[in-house]
């Protein structure tokens, strides 16, 4: 009995212990199970990548069902939205209801939606770039939409879009070749002109904004007509025109091209030919407008006089102020008044400088009598003459238009022509006016220094502690800093002739020269710019970079296999300089993104070729460098 009772407890004990170890085999079966069922939900996931699920009546749309379910449909109204987009967020309900109305359309017309931020195929190609963006699928065809976005209106476009008979109406831009270029644009009175290229992704976005825009502007009155060139099959148009970049667009007036300068948007473009299509010169009516612009005006006043519109040199000066319609202020008068004022007779056009701008150094007004043998060119370099007084404010808003000739003399101080501080501004560029008056060929300009701080601290002037700072901006890129002293018109003076006599030493942003710079990539700084770069004995390659660039950290390998290619070429230089470390102190060799490359050749150092459009890898940048090389030695073969 006792060992019967024994055998029980040692077969209860084991079952004790077997059991916890059972389950854990079932745990792990159970996991292995769940594992294999997981597959089998990640199969069942990708089988189920082209099902078109439903959230609340409205169709989701991915980059993987798309395709299919448009397939085959006539009309699909589609949403591209951002989750995070808070109009999407305010639009969703009213989505809703017109999934519903349409679902009820006979026959049901879907309605879609697609998360942008995921669908990224599906968004570059409608070229979504806000949100929420609607379109109309017309056999598989989107036709934007940019009405009200309620209800009633989205449904009654579908509706329409949905007819069987319904097509896209013309585009409102016009088609233009060799064949009837000439004839468009030579009748027209303003005309905009795009020359793109079909594969060119500017071109692409731009598409969309120039056709809404030709359409708003078709319905103008006079309108005004948008036209496009496809610049790759009418090599011969883009040619006589100039044309080496995409998009690039013209005005012409009667056949003859001016630079396009405004936005590339709908509204912008509206606007900006809106205004261009109006004459360049503006009417004066009343005295009163011109002596308040005397008065307070900021730059110069520019009037012509003219008997009437019929007057002969009123059409030249028109024509002269056409191209430079964006950078001038242009006004005409028939009004005796304003001509006495000016001391002026019909065919003259006056320009003087407001007030504030005036001196004892300088005539109060200039004057230029057109007549039938004076050309348009004449007017135009009459008014950039004197477009500047001796001394005048430089600014950022007028820097680009007027402050483009070096050398350039500039004073920094606190510039504020206000009532309070008017004396003050003035008394410090009377001491300058002393000055310029004496050297005719130099620019003179004072300048506040919170607006040009960063100029300020590249000419070593930022912490100079002097109430007044002086910097010279030559030619080239060079730039040259007043030693800091107390101001007065004798130091100015004695600053200007040494830099007139050649003594004064350029100020460049530069790393330290490197010890060593034996390795197969030449390391450029600022300092040794001239020496490497502009040699003349050298055929230089340079390569402009920046330290945080991914382009440029891809392009180092091939650019160091370039540099070993040519190491025994003694008249080859490959070289490198860390464009935000140091100043590039040469016009020519303009840095406008990273990587920028130039070869220098030995003849041509003012003149270098910029590498764009290749690949950037070894292959590529060889045949640059042998392309343009005029030091190579040894045959190609042999490199």
């Amino acid at each position: 009995m006792k060992k019967i009772t024994l055998l029980l407890i040692v077969l209860l004990g084991m079952t004790y212990f077997m059991s916890p170890s059972r389950c854990e085999e079932d745990a792990k079966d159970a996991d292995d199970l769940g594992e294999e069922d997981d597959d089998d939900d990640e199969d069942d996931d990708d089988a189920d990548d082209t099902e078109v699920k439903e959230e609340n009546g409205v169709l989701v749309l991915t980059d993987k069902n798309f395709d299919t379910f448009i397939e085959g449909k006539d009309t699909v109204l589609v949403e591209f939205y951002a989750p995070w987009c808070g109009h999407c967020k305010q639009f969703a309900p009213e989505y809703e209801k017109i999934a519903q109305t349409l679902k009820e359309n006979d026959p049901p017309i879907p309605v879609a939606k697609v998360d942008a931020t995921k669908a990224s195929a599906l968004s570059s190609k409608f070229e979504v770039s806000g949100y929420p963006t609607i379109k109309i699928l017309k056999n598989g065809e989107p036709v934007d939409y940019d009405g009200d976005r309620s209800e009633h209106a989205i449904v009654e476009r579908v509706k329409e879009v949905a007819q069987p008979d319904w097509k896209p109406p013309p585009e409102a831009t016009l088609v233009l070749t060799k064949d009837n270029f000439d004839d468009v644009v030579n009748n027209a009175d303003i005309i905009l002109v795009e020359f793109y290229a079909p594969w060119c992704g500017h071109c692409k976005r731009l598409a969309p904004e120039y056709e809404k825009a030709a359409k708003e502007l078709s319905n103008r009155t006079p309108p005004i007509p948008l036209a496009k060139v496809d610049a790759t099959a009418e090599s011969d148009l883009a040619t006589r025109f100039g044309v080496s970049g995409y998009p690039t667009l013209k005005i012409f007036r009667k056949g003859k091209a001016f630079d396009y300068n405004g936005p590339r948007e709908k509204f912008g473009i509206v606007d900006y030919m809106s205004d261009q299509a109006g004459p360049p010169s503006k009417q004066v009516q009343t005295l009163k407008q011109v002596q308040e612009l005397v008065r307070d005006g900021d730059d110069a006043v520019i009037v012509g006089i003219f008997s009437s519109e019929e007057d002969a040199a009123y059409e030249i000066y028109q024509e002269a102020c056409n191209s430079l319609r964006d950078d001038y202020k242009f006004m005409h008068t028939f009004n005796n008044e304003v001509a006495q004022f000016l001391k002026a007779s019909p065919g003259q056009v006056v320009m003087l400088q407001p007030e504030k701008f005036r001196s004892k150094y300088e005539p109060t007004s200039y004057s230029l009598t057109i007549n039938d043998s004076t050309s348009a060119s004449e007017v135009q370099e009459f008014f950039k003459k004197h477009i500047l007084p001796l001394v005048g404010h430089r600014k950022q808003s007028n820097d680009a238009k007027r402050y483009t000739t070096r050398p350039l003399v500039v004073v920094y101080y606190g510039v504020d022509f206000s009532f309070d501080y008017r004396v003050a501004t003035q008394f410090w560029r009377s001491k300058v006016l002393e000055v310029a008056k004496d050297f005719p060929e130099y620019t003179f300009a004072i300048a506040d220094e919170e607006d040009y701080a960063d100029e300020l601290k590249s000419l070593g002037l930022s912490e100079s502690g002097e109430e007044v700072n002086v910097g010279i901006l030559s030619e080239g890129g060079k730039k040259y800093a007043m030693d800091p002293e107390e101001f007065d018109s004798d130091v100015l003076q004695s600053f200007v002739m040494a830099f007139k006599k050649g003594k004064l030493k350029p100020i460049v942003k530069s790393q330290p020269i490197p010890k060593s710079n034996k390795g197969p990539v030449k390391v450029v700084v600022g300092k040794t710019f001239d020496d490497i770069v502009m040699d003349t004995k050298k055929d230089v390659l340079i390569e402009f970079y920046a330290p945080w660039c991914g382009h440029c950290k891809k392009l180092e390998p091939d650019y160091t296999a370039l540099g070993k290619k040519y190491k025994n070429e003694k008249n080859i230089v490959i070289a490198k300089m860390d464009a935000t470390a140091n100043d590039v102190p040469h016009d020519s060799y303009k840095v406008e993104g990273f990587p920028t490359i130039y070869f220098s050749p030995s003849n041509k150092k003012q003149n270098p070729v910029k590498f764009e459009g290749g690949k950037r890898d070894m292959e590529e940048l060889s045949k640059f460098v042998e392309k343009h090389a005029t030091k190579l030695t040894q045959k190609k073969d042999e490199l």
